[in-house]
């Protein structure tokens, strides 16, 4: 996988097995919302960590580790 940024969809995000994971650690709604799942190509990480609260940096890291 390549590295993920700011603006990587939650699609490729969600590319990697191990995501889901970790973006349920931080609690991220986007994976049980239906209108996420329709959208998740044109959601980008660093606009739903910034709507939720969500540390984007320290985010990015533990995702980029899991590459």
């Amino acid at each position: 996988m390549s590295k993920i940024t700011e603006d990587t969809s939650l699609a490729d995000v969600l590319e990697h097995p191990e995501a889901g994971k970790i973006l349920e650690k931080y609690n991220l709604p986007c994976l049980q919302c239906p209108f996420a799942k329709i959208e998740a190509e044109k959601l980008k990480i660093g606009q739903v960590c910034q709507q939720y609260g969500i540390e984007t940096k320290k985010l990015l890291e533990e995702l980029n580790k899991i590459g």
